[in-house]
């Protein structure tokens, strides 16, 4: 556990030079802005863009039709605003709608940057720097139906809400994590391995790992929570850094030989390393369980076109199947 502790700790001193990058880099020259500002702040350690995932956002504050800003935070305002009214929505929907109200939204992309730290496949730092740009959304309280519940009024999911920015885009540290620090952290949890775990001893035991680093083609996304008894909790799911989707593995069931072959490797060159097929079975489910079988038993029949090591991975996961 003191290797668990000095990286931790690590990674809390390097946080504010990488803070420092997020601010200084521009969003729009793009993440090899941030790749050099980086490379000059932090020279130790060779961090490069792998991933980027959008889509989100998360609540923002409440501004009035001039963009002036009323609250920072639109779900404490709200709740003190219905406390004030003693849970009445329809005495706040009386008192807003003619105010002019309007609840922003930060939405964003989350960009993956990794550094190699080791000869291990979680021998690397993760960083996440948060795309951000702040918009106005739909206004409150000023339709024709009284808000029921607190989502309805701070989150309605309404359609056709023409979102209008309030400033420009903007890179916000997120976190740096290094990620066989924190896998240790999730063993400290329970005796037995989580499927994560055995992911990457798997990868560390056949030709993938033989052939790249994990880091260069997965990324974790990874969530620290407390149960109900105050105890925290590490959650870790892996993603595939692929553009776009995983290769399309169009082979019918009950393919051998040859022909089973042939899609492997073609999808693993499609993917960009050895044994991908394998992986995304596990984690993207765009491989189908009963490949594994047929693999195994072309190798039992005398047609081994995979290394004995990756065979002997894939009977072992026979004999004790998981899924990340």
């Amino acid at each position: 556990m003191k290797e668990v502790v000095a990286w931790s700790e690590y990674c809390k001193t390097l946080s504010p030079i990488i803070v420092e990058a997020a601010v200084r880099a521009p969003v729009s020259a793009g993440p090899g802005a941030l790749v050099k500002e980086l490379a000059r702040l932090a020279p130790d350690w060779h961090f490069r863009h792998v991933f980027e995932r959008g889509g989100w956002y998360r609540l923002g504050g409440v501004v009035n039709a001039t963009g002036e800003r009323i609250a920072d935070n639109l779900e404490a305002w709200a709740e003190a605003a219905l406390e004030e009214r003693n849970g009445d929505f329809g005495h706040l929907y009386d008192d807003l709608a003619d105010q002019a109200l309007y609840a922003t939204r930060m939405v964003g992309r989350t960009h993956y940057l990794v550094a190699t730290v080791g000869d291990g496949p979680g021998d690397f730092l993760q960083l996440e720097i948060e795309d951000l740009q702040e918009v106005r959304g739909h206004r409150l309280c000023g339709g024709d139906a009284i808000p029921a519940t607190l989502e309805e009024l701070v989150d309605p999911r309404q359609q056709g809400i023409q979102a209008q920015p309030l400033g420009l885009p903007h890179y916000a540290f997120r976190r740096l994590t290094h990620v066989g620090a924190f896998l240790q952290r999730m063993l400290a949890q329970r005796p037995e391995p989580a499927p994560v775990h055995r992911l990457l001893d798997d990868w560390q035991a056949t030709s993938a790992g033989q052939a790249s680093a994990f880091c260069n083609h997965w990324v974790l996304a990874m969530r620290e929570h407390l149960d109900r008894y105050q105890q925290p909790i590490f959650r870790a799911q892996p993603i595939a850094t692929l553009a776009g989707d995983p290769p399309v593995f169009a082979t019918a069931d009950g393919t051998r030989g040859l022909k089973l072959q042939a899609a492997l490797q073609s999808f693993d060159r499609e993917a960009g390393y050895p044994l991908a097929w394998y992986f995304h079975m596990l984690t993207t489910k765009a491989v189908p369980h009963w490949v594994a079988q047929a693999v195994v038993e072309d190798a039992m029949s005398g047609f081994a076109y995979l290394p004995q090591r990756d065979v002997d991975v894939v009977r072992n996961w026979l004999h004790r199947p998981y899924a990340v």
